[in-house]
Protein backbone atom coordinates (compact mmCIF):
# COMPACT_ATOMS: atom_id res chain seq x y z
CA UNK A 1 0.00 0.00 0.00
CA UNK A 2 2.87 2.59 0.46
CA UNK A 3 3.96 2.32 -3.00
CA UNK A 4 1.00 1.36 -4.54
CA UNK A 5 -2.45 3.76 -4.25
CA UNK A 6 -0.82 5.86 -1.03
CA UNK A 7 1.53 8.24 -3.17
CA UNK A 8 -2.10 8.80 -5.48
CA UNK A 9 -4.04 10.13 -2.01
CA UNK A 10 -1.03 11.78 -0.70
CA UNK A 11 -0.48 13.54 -3.46
CA UNK A 12 -3.86 15.33 -4.34
CA UNK A 13 -4.04 16.40 -1.01
CA UNK A 14 -0.79 17.65 -0.12
CA UNK A 15 -0.57 20.21 -3.18
CA UNK A 16 -3.50 22.57 -1.71
CA UNK A 17 -1.17 23.52 1.40
CA UNK A 18 1.63 25.60 -0.49
CA UNK A 19 -0.64 27.10 -3.45
CA UNK A 20 0.48 30.64 -1.94
CA UNK A 21 4.38 29.99 -1.54
CA UNK A 22 4.34 28.39 -5.00
CA UNK A 23 2.60 30.86 -6.57
CA UNK A 24 5.10 33.67 -4.51
CA UNK A 25 7.90 31.80 -5.80
CA UNK A 26 6.86 32.24 -9.29
CA UNK A 27 6.37 35.46 -9.45
CA UNK A 28 10.01 36.11 -7.66
CA UNK A 29 11.80 33.93 -10.19
CA UNK A 30 10.60 35.41 -12.90
CA UNK A 31 11.51 38.96 -11.01
CA UNK A 32 14.81 37.21 -10.72
CA UNK A 33 15.27 36.23 -14.61
CA UNK A 34 13.64 39.27 -16.72
CA UNK A 35 13.33 42.22 -13.76
CA UNK A 36 9.48 42.24 -13.96
CA UNK A 37 6.77 40.70 -12.32
CA UNK A 38 4.21 38.67 -13.86
CA UNK A 39 0.63 38.95 -14.09
CA UNK A 40 -1.48 37.58 -11.44
CA UNK A 41 -3.47 35.94 -13.79
CA UNK A 42 -0.26 34.53 -15.64
CA UNK A 43 0.53 33.41 -12.26
CA UNK A 44 -2.80 31.72 -11.99
CA UNK A 45 -2.36 29.93 -15.23
CA UNK A 46 1.11 28.57 -14.16
CA UNK A 47 -0.06 26.82 -11.13
CA UNK A 48 -3.09 25.57 -12.65
CA UNK A 49 -0.73 23.69 -15.17
CA UNK A 50 1.74 22.84 -12.14
CA UNK A 51 -1.77 21.23 -10.44
CA UNK A 52 -3.11 19.73 -13.29
CA UNK A 53 -0.32 18.20 -15.19
CA UNK A 54 -0.16 15.42 -12.11
CA UNK A 55 -3.64 14.75 -13.90
CA UNK A 56 -1.60 14.20 -17.63
CA UNK A 57 1.11 11.98 -15.82
CA UNK A 58 -1.40 9.98 -14.29
CA UNK A 59 -3.23 8.99 -17.13
CA UNK A 60 -0.04 8.55 -19.56
CA UNK A 61 1.19 6.20 -16.60
CA UNK A 62 -2.32 4.42 -16.20
CA UNK A 63 -2.35 3.84 -20.24
CA UNK A 64 1.59 2.26 -20.33
CA UNK A 65 0.25 0.21 -17.41
CA UNK A 66 -0.91 -2.86 -19.15
CA UNK A 67 1.43 -3.22 -22.09
CA UNK A 68 4.25 -3.18 -19.35
CA UNK A 69 3.49 -4.75 -16.55
CA UNK A 70 2.15 -7.75 -19.26
CA UNK A 71 5.77 -7.04 -20.62
CA UNK A 72 8.43 -6.64 -17.90
CA UNK A 73 6.37 -8.59 -14.59
CA UNK A 74 4.90 -6.35 -11.82
CA UNK A 75 7.28 -6.46 -9.07
CA UNK A 76 9.91 -4.96 -11.66
CA UNK A 77 7.71 -2.28 -13.14
CA UNK A 78 6.96 -0.94 -9.83
CA UNK A 79 10.23 -1.31 -8.74
CA UNK A 80 11.04 1.32 -11.93
CA UNK A 81 7.98 3.77 -10.82
CA UNK A 82 9.76 3.66 -7.66
CA UNK A 83 12.61 5.59 -9.27
CA UNK A 84 10.34 7.48 -11.13
CA UNK A 85 9.00 8.94 -7.96
CA UNK A 86 12.79 9.32 -6.00
CA UNK A 87 13.71 11.30 -9.62
CA UNK A 88 10.35 13.49 -9.20
CA UNK A 89 11.36 13.82 -5.50
CA UNK A 90 14.97 15.33 -6.26
CA UNK A 91 13.17 17.71 -9.13
CA UNK A 92 10.77 18.99 -6.02
CA UNK A 93 13.36 19.17 -2.93
CA UNK A 94 15.59 21.14 -5.22
CA UNK A 95 13.56 23.63 -7.30
CA UNK A 96 13.80 26.43 -4.81
CA UNK A 97 17.31 26.33 -4.89
CA UNK A 98 17.97 26.40 -8.19
CA UNK A 99 14.89 28.62 -8.67
CA UNK A 100 13.74 26.66 -10.96
CA UNK A 101 9.26 26.62 -11.47
CA UNK A 102 9.69 24.31 -14.19
CA UNK A 103 11.58 21.85 -12.09
CA UNK A 104 7.95 21.40 -10.11
CA UNK A 105 6.01 21.56 -12.97
CA UNK A 106 8.30 18.43 -14.34
CA UNK A 107 8.08 16.52 -10.72
CA UNK A 108 4.52 17.09 -10.74
CA UNK A 109 4.62 14.99 -13.84
CA UNK A 110 6.79 12.66 -12.60
CA UNK A 111 4.98 11.79 -9.95
CA UNK A 112 1.64 11.53 -11.89
CA UNK A 113 3.18 9.03 -14.01
CA UNK A 114 4.18 7.24 -11.18
CA UNK A 115 1.18 7.35 -9.61
CA UNK A 116 -0.87 6.13 -12.38
CA UNK A 117 1.39 3.37 -12.45
CA UNK A 118 1.17 2.38 -9.39
CA UNK A 119 -2.47 2.68 -8.63
CA UNK A 120 -3.23 0.19 -11.56
CA UNK A 121 -0.52 -2.41 -10.18
CA UNK A 122 -1.29 -2.26 -6.57
CA UNK A 123 -4.41 -4.00 -6.74
CA UNK A 124 -3.50 -6.27 -9.70
CA UNK A 125 -0.23 -7.49 -7.36
CA UNK A 126 -1.59 -7.88 -4.07
CA UNK A 127 -4.40 -9.69 -5.29
CA UNK A 128 -2.16 -12.04 -7.23
CA UNK A 129 0.33 -12.65 -4.82
CA UNK A 130 -2.24 -13.11 -1.43
CA UNK A 131 -3.12 -16.87 -0.13
CA UNK A 132 -7.28 -16.92 -0.90
CA UNK A 133 -8.00 -16.40 2.61
CA UNK A 134 -6.30 -13.34 2.74
CA UNK A 135 -7.10 -12.00 -0.86
CA UNK A 136 -10.29 -9.95 0.37
CA UNK A 137 -8.25 -8.15 3.18
CA UNK A 138 -5.52 -6.92 0.88
CA UNK A 139 -7.67 -5.84 -1.86
CA UNK A 140 -9.02 -3.22 0.39
CA UNK A 141 -5.41 -2.06 1.12
CA UNK A 142 -6.47 -0.05 -1.77
CA UNK A 143 -8.84 2.08 -0.36
CA UNK A 144 -6.88 2.23 2.81
CA UNK A 145 -4.05 3.50 2.02
CA UNK A 146 -5.75 5.86 -0.25
CA UNK A 147 -7.19 7.42 2.41
CA UNK A 148 -4.06 7.26 4.32
CA UNK A 149 -2.29 9.12 1.51
CA UNK A 150 -4.70 12.10 1.90
CA UNK A 151 -4.47 12.08 5.55
CA UNK A 152 -0.84 12.03 5.63
CA UNK A 153 -0.90 14.80 3.17
CA UNK A 154 -3.04 16.98 5.17
CA UNK A 155 -0.94 16.35 8.59
CA UNK A 156 2.48 16.89 7.05
CA UNK A 157 0.77 19.99 4.93
CA UNK A 158 0.31 22.03 8.27
CA UNK A 159 2.57 25.23 9.06
CA UNK A 160 3.62 23.86 12.35
CA UNK A 161 5.18 20.86 9.86
CA UNK A 162 6.54 21.62 6.08
CA UNK A 163 3.68 23.91 4.78
CA UNK A 164 5.53 26.87 5.60
CA UNK A 165 7.26 28.91 3.16
CA UNK A 166 10.92 28.06 4.22
CA UNK A 167 9.88 24.28 4.20
CA UNK A 168 7.01 23.59 0.99
CA UNK A 169 10.09 22.18 -1.51
CA UNK A 170 10.64 19.25 1.36
CA UNK A 171 6.73 18.63 1.70
CA UNK A 172 6.59 18.12 -2.07
CA UNK A 173 9.37 16.07 -1.66
CA UNK A 174 8.50 13.54 1.40
CA UNK A 175 6.68 10.88 -0.63
CA UNK A 176 9.86 10.33 -1.96
CA UNK A 177 10.75 8.68 1.47
CA UNK A 178 7.26 6.12 0.89
CA UNK A 179 9.15 5.05 -2.79
CA UNK A 180 12.23 4.79 -1.46
CA UNK A 181 10.42 2.43 1.49
CA UNK A 182 9.04 0.09 -1.30
CA UNK A 183 12.28 -0.12 -3.70
CA UNK A 184 14.27 -0.99 -0.14
CA UNK A 185 11.86 -4.06 0.56
CA UNK A 186 10.20 -4.61 -2.92
CA UNK A 187 12.92 -7.12 -4.07
CA UNK A 188 12.37 -9.62 -1.07
CA UNK A 189 8.18 -10.19 -2.58
CA UNK A 190 7.43 -12.90 -4.63
CA UNK A 191 7.01 -12.07 -8.08
CA UNK A 192 3.22 -12.58 -9.52
CA UNK A 193 2.29 -16.11 -10.36
CA UNK A 194 0.39 -15.05 -13.73
CA UNK A 195 3.93 -13.91 -14.83
CA UNK A 196 5.77 -16.66 -13.65
CA UNK A 197 3.51 -19.31 -15.36
CA UNK A 198 2.02 -17.45 -18.30
CA UNK A 199 5.58 -15.82 -19.03
CA UNK A 200 8.49 -18.27 -17.51
CA UNK A 201 6.30 -20.92 -18.12
CA UNK A 202 7.48 -22.53 -14.58
CA UNK A 203 4.54 -24.27 -13.25
CA UNK A 204 6.29 -25.38 -10.31
CA UNK A 205 7.14 -21.75 -9.51
CA UNK A 206 3.33 -20.48 -10.04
Amino acid sequence: GIGGSFPYGFHISVINYPSVHIRKFINETWIDRHGSPLHPETVMLLWSFIVSVYGIGGFLGSLCCGYLTTKYRKKKCQMFTNLIMLVAALFMALSKTAKSFEMILVGRFLYGIGSGFSLNIHPQYVGEISPKKLRGFTNSTVAVFLTLGKLTGQVVGLREILGSEALWPWLLASSGLSALVQLVTLPFFPDSPSYLLIQKGNEEAC
